[in-house]
């Protein structure tokens, strides 16, 4: 399951990394050429001001990782 999302400031890459660490599966992003867990803060600095791609197993519910990348957007 992929879905895109613009990173714009440091805010935004906290709430994403508190999120990701709350779902019970694994949440990567990426930029086309690197990947990195969303739990991962120290990383997921260096994709601020970037677009990048949500990705979670296909066996993930559509509807919960639609609502996760709602709360990561705001």
């Amino acid at each position: 399951m992929v879905k895109e999302l613009d990173i714009r400031d440091a805010d935004q890459v906290q709430k994403i990394n508190a999120l990701a660490s709350e779902t019970p599966y694994e949440v990567w992003l990426t930029t086309g050429t690197v990947m990195l867990d969303a739990r991962s803060l120290l990383g997921l600095y260096a994709l601020v001001g970037q677009r990048v791609k949500v990705v979670a197993e296909d066996d993930v519910d559509p509807h919960r990782f639609s609502k996760l990348i709602s709360k990561m957007e705001k």
